[in-house]
């Protein structure tokens, strides 16, 4: 089909007729223009750029044709081919963009169905049909209704699938419930001139329409190009045949015969019969809509909806296939690695990809970096990195390297990330050459990282001059683990805060008094301390800018949804990642140019609440630059406005003025802003999100088949957690004791298997 003409529209209301149709009146339009290509995100992010919305404040609606009553939702990309079917022959189509708060206002005059159309309690029934695979044609299966079987042969093509067989035992589907779902699929087949996306369409259409009807239905011609069925009653007139559009892969209805002489739609058979393939396009359905669902809850809601009792393995099967056939082959997806890579640099100039592969093709390690990303951390971000890995869930080995920031509002701002198939000394060290050849930049840089990961002589070569700060969630797991002795886990927690406390303490007299109160609980636990480096994980020992950050894993908060889901292919994972970055990058560029304040929010909250504590103290004036500041109790702090230093490490630390510096500032009469870091300005913030991430179109996107030449191989297969099941066996030469029957104490056999009468 050619592109869709979209008129967008927002900013006006709903209106209802005497007849209950809705009209929309004022607000502005745009247009835009939507292809089969087009994914739900970009279709968002391209609307809410133009009234500068936000992706989670609006909602996209639209009407079907000829019909003005009803507004249909479009959150997903599904939806959108939807929308592109049932629009698919019309030159322009109106879309109507709601922001959230609006919701109530349309409920208002959207007519409601709920207080007209009262839903039924469901009926479970006590009856239960287990539908089961017959492999062998002359096994009659035991069934408890004396109805045919349903059995729908396949062309040769269909018959390949990975689970098809050769005959399917049938199922009947139970309740009232269950048959008010059938009934839909009566609907399934309209007429003639029905048009479907493709043949597989076709195919489940057919079958579902024959099972609401009441009959079975025979295939005839069924390939690539048409799909022919009849009644399988003889003498019965009943036909249908449809075949591929040329240029196209869309399919329609050509000839259809609805006349029915063996009395299939009107039998009073109020249990209709489910191949095997009906049930497992249901099961492909249910994983659609719930990529994360589990095996049995699939079985579970079959079982409610339909009455149909699954196995587990059998669920489990059709699930891999499902997925395969959705998301893609996952050995495939490691053979299209450079075909993306390449995509990237190329919609993306300035993105740095690396892709490796081991002497026999297999995976080995892929690094990325988009340009954006770049850009925004040497633009407007502390030189501050935090490295930490992750595990993907994949059926190949592969772990997840990252690198990431912190923009100047605390938010986590990824800068590169590696798929690697092993987390390692080596991996990492060609992790940090990667992204230093990716970020020229003489500026020191202060690593946070777990001391652990084989980094420390990483990072001293790769990045002179730079600085190795230690995760200290990672430091108080070694503590725990390396601490032995009675009671010590009642007070490993006690000796963990004190360690917190020194690592943040800014001075090094509060530093000491926190090592000593570890000493007083555990000299075992103070010995261990001194041992671990401080001058790498404390706050007063430290010589790089690390700004009061201590743990590495601040990357969490953006990549934990690659643990929430289920396991993708490779392809999946990189785009998804892709996708999110577009969203941050593009979510927080929109809220930054609604900020009026020369410090982002967050920073200016912070500074606020120094200015207030600011006024309880008092300065003593100096003609220096060096500044005496006394607090109500007495205690006296000596503030260099020059060289930004304050006694009490508060200014140096965070990088704004702490209450002691305000007070000598205001009492001189300096802007306070004026001494703030660069990195907490707006204008800063808004450099670090000015470039964006563009999409990759997937038009060009290689079909590899089997006989397509291999370039990258996946990676090992991920191997079962736990200890391998050791199996023994016996020495040769060890004779194996004889059984002795303690009735007959006979030899070579026991009491249970005696022949000898009691």
């Amino acid at each position: 089909m050619n592109n869709l003409i979209v008129i967008c529209q927002s900013g006006g209301k709903f209106s209802t007729a005497s007849d209950g149709s809705l009209s929309y009146v004022g607000g502005d339009a745009h247009a835009i223009s939507v292809s089969r290509e087009t994914k739900f995100d970009e279709l968002r992010l391209e609307i809410a750029d133009m009234w500068k919305y936000g992706t989670d404040s609006m909602t996209i609606k639209y009407f079907l044709p000829n019909n003005k009553r009803t507004l249909i939702t479009i959150s997903s990309d599904k939806d959108v081919q939807r929308f592109l079917d049932f629009h698919g022959n019309s030159g322009t189509v109106d879309v109507f963009v709601i922001k959230n708060e609006s919701s109530t206002a349309l409920a208002a005059v959207t007519p409601s169905t709920t207080e007209t159309t009262p839903v039924p309690p469901r009926k479970r029934s006590t009856r239960k049909r287990v539908i089961q695979q017959e492999y062998p044609l002359n096994v009659t299966p035991v069934a408890q209704a004396p109805a045919p079987a349903f059995l729908a042969s396949a062309s040769a093509s269909e018959n390949a699938g990975r689970f098809n067989s050769l005959a399917t035992v049938p199922t009947e589907i139970q309740s009232g419930g269950q048959m008010k779902r059938v009934k839909l699929w009566e609907n399934c087949i309209t007429g003639l001139h029905q048009q479907f996306n493709n043949v597989r369409e076709v195919r489940d259409a057919f079958r579902k329409y024959s099972i609401a009807q009441g009959f079975t239905i025979k295939f005839k011609k069924n390939d690539s190009m048409r799909v022919s069925a009849k009644c399988s009653v003889d003498g019965c007139p009943w036909r249908i045949f449809a075949s591929r559009l040329s240029t196209t892969h869309l399919f329609r209805i050509k000839r259809l015969n609805e006349i029915h002489t063996c009395g299939a739609g009107t039998s009073t058979d109020s249990h209709p019969r489910a191949s095997k393939k009906v049930v497992e396009g249901i099961v492909k359905e249910k994983l659609r809509d719930s990529p994360n669902v589990k095996p049995k809850e699939i079985a579970n809601q079959i079982q409610q909806e339909f009455g149909i009792e699954l196995r587990y393995s059998q669920v489990r099967r059709w699930m891999e296939a499902a997925t395969e056939e959705i998301q893609g082959s996952y050995k495939e997806a490691y053979n299209q690695l450079p075909w993306l890579c390449e995509k990237i640099v190329e919609t993306n100039p300035g993105t740095a990809v690396s892709l490796n592969t081991r002497e026999d093709l297999s995976f080995h390690r892929l690094f990325i970096a988009f340009h954006a990303s770049l850009h925004g951390f040497q633009s407007g971000c502390r030189p501050l990195l935090f490295l930490d890995t992750m595990s993907l869930q994949s059926k190949y080995q592969s772990e997840l390297l990252t690198a990431a920031a912190v923009d100047g509002n605390y938010g986590i701002f990824p800068v590169a990330f590696a798929i690697v198939d092993v987390v390692n000394d080596d991996n990492w060290h060609w992790f940090l050459v990667q992204l230093k050849t990716a970020l020229p930049t003489f500026q020191p840089i202060t690593f946070v990282a777990d001391r652990q990961m084989g980094l420390r002589q990483s990072i001293s070569v790769v990045f002179e001059n730079s600085y190795h700060a230690y995760c200290l969630r990672y430091l108080s797991e070694e503590l725990k683990r390396d601490l032995k002795g009675p009671c010590i886990h009642e007070i490993i927690g006690v000796i963990v805060g004190h360690l917190y406390d020194a690592a943040y303490a800014p001075t090094l007299d509060a530093f000491r008094k926190c090592i000593e109160s570890i000493k007083s609980i555990s000299p075992e636990a103070y010995d261990w301390i001194l041992q671990s480096d401080p001058e790498n994980w404390a706050n007063s020992l430290f010589h790089g800018a690390r700004y009061n950050h201590i743990t590495s894993g601040i990357a969490e908060s953006f990549y934990s949804w690659l643990t929430e889901l289920a396991a993708l292919p490779i392809i999946k994972i990189i785009e998804t990642i892709r996708h999110k970055l577009m969203e941050l990058i593009y979510t927080r560029k929109v809220e930054s140019d609604q900020w009026l304040t020369r410090l982002t929010p967050s920073v200016e909250d912070k500074l606020q609440k120094e200015i207030l504590k600011a006024q309880s103290l008092q300065v003593m004036f100096s003609p220096s630059n060096t500044f005496e500041v006394q607090d109500f109790l007495g205690a006296v702090n000596v503030v260099n406005i020059d060289a930004w230093d304050c006694s009490c490490r508060e200014w140096q630390l965070n990088g704004f003025p702490c209450l002691h510096a305000v007070a000598v500032l205001q009492h001189i009469g300096r802007d306070v802003y004026d001494y703030c870091s660069k990195y907490y300005t707006t204008e800063a913030f808004r450099l670090t999100y000015s470039e964006s991430i563009k999409p990759v179109p997937t038009v060009d996107k290689p079909v590899l088949g089997e006989s397509s030449e291999v370039q990258v191989n996946p990676s090992p297969l991920r191997r079962v957690s736990g200890s391998p099941k050791k199996r023994r066996i016996r020495s040769r030469g060890v004779v194996k004791r004889p059984l002795h029957c303690s009735r007959c104490k006979g030899e070579g056999h026991n009491k249970v298997s005696c022949n000898v009468v009691s």
